[in-house]
């Protein structure tokens, strides 16, 4: 499967648009990767290749056990959500999910026992995995945020057993795997492609592409600030797996932006993001508050970033981002909430 993604012929141009993008991600992402590396405790020192063959040889035997975990966990939080939603039980085949999440982690395994890079894996997988979210997204967009969360459960528990050092080599590898299935990248870089070779807009999102997790920090730290004693399912706001969690989620509220701003349309943020939300955040107790403070903070790094005529392009999808989430939709607030003014 992976070998004829990468010998399918593709327009020249939209294949170099594709790799730019997809590039700068993959930059950005191993920055981000080299400063945790460097704030661990301890020896830096990498494992050798034969000690990642033993490791990749352990989990592999480990994979169906931590699938079947994570299935469950994965129904326990959001199963009823599935019936209450309303969507159709026969788009989650629970063969078909664990036939896709046993081929991206054996492949995602035998690039680590290869001693090749995220950045590499990144490069290799990332059309199998735009392909799942295709593919799982086809029918009802909902669907994707079963399937992630079974891949995420099922990476966290195959690598909690190992050492720290050795599993915080291999989170890096499995953030590829999230990232490409929370975030709608493929769909952004095949937007991208459609661009004009001189496109502003492209070029907006190629200024914002590289700071987005930079942004993301900003506003998590801000929110901790602003609610220090808010506790979700998985705890504290500032828990490391909560924020890393919390970071991940504005990353890919930008992702969601780029992509509409490049394909000039909502349907990104109206069919799949926001569905999303109401079905996973309840039952993560992630409250509309917060999510409200991340979209009005996230207009305030966005203006800061951008002159006025960049911002116009961000305005329309950025205040359907706001009227969706506002108190008159999800009334429920934690307090007196801060006004933001995206623009102003």
């Amino acid at each position: 499967m992976f070998s004829q993604l990468e010998h399918q012929n593709v327009n020249p141009h939209k294949d170099r648009e594709i790799q730019s993008l997809a590039k700068q991600w993959a930059k950005k992402y191993v920055h981000n990767l080299e400063d945790d590396i460097d704030n661990l405790d301890g020896s830096r020192e990498l494992a050798t290749e034969n000690q990642r063959l033993l490791i990749a040889e352990r989990l592999r035997y480990s994979l169906r056990n931590s699938s079947l975990q994570a299935w469950n966990k994965t129904e326990y939080l959001i199963g009823k959500e599935i019936q209450r939603h309303r969507i159709n039980p026969k788009l989650i085949d629970p063969w078909q999910i664990s036939e896709d999440v046993f081929t991206v982690y054996e492949k995602t395994l035998e690039v680590y026992a290869q001693m090749l890079s995220p950045q590499q894996l990144s490069r290799i997988i990332s059309p199998y995995l735009g392909a799942i979210r295709k593919k799982y997204t086809a029918n009802d967009p909902r669907v994707i945020g079963f399937v992630s969360m079974q891949f995420h459960y099922t990476g966290l528990i195959l690598v909690e057993n190992l050492s720290i050092r050795e599993r915080t080599e291999l989170l890096g590898y499995l953030k590829v795997i999230d990232d490409h299935l929370y975030m709608p990248l493929q769909r952004a870089y095949d937007a991208a492609a459609n661009q004009n070779y001189d496109s502003e807009t492209l070029k907006v999102v190629q200024q914002l592409l590289p700071v987005s997790t930079e942004i993301a920090h900003n506003i998590c730290d801000r929110v901790i600030e602003l609610y220090p004693n808010y506790s979700t399912y998985s705890g504290s706001l500032k828990n490391p797996v909560v924020k890393t969690a919390s970071i991940r989620d504005v990353e890919m509220f930008q992702v969601y932006l780029w992509v509409c701003v490049l394909e000039n349309n909502i349907s990104a943020i109206q069919q799949e993001l926001f569905p999303l939300c109401v079905m996973v955040y309840p039952t993560l107790k992630v409250r509309w508050e917060l999510v409200r403070q991340m979209v009005n903070l996230l207009g305030k790094e966005i203006e800061s970033l951008l002159g006025r005529e960049e911002q116009k392009l961000f305005i329309p999808y950025f205040q359907a981002l706001r009227e969706m989430f506002s108190p008159e939709v999800f009334p429920e607030s934690l307090g007196n909430e801060l006004s933001h003014r995206f623009g102003k």
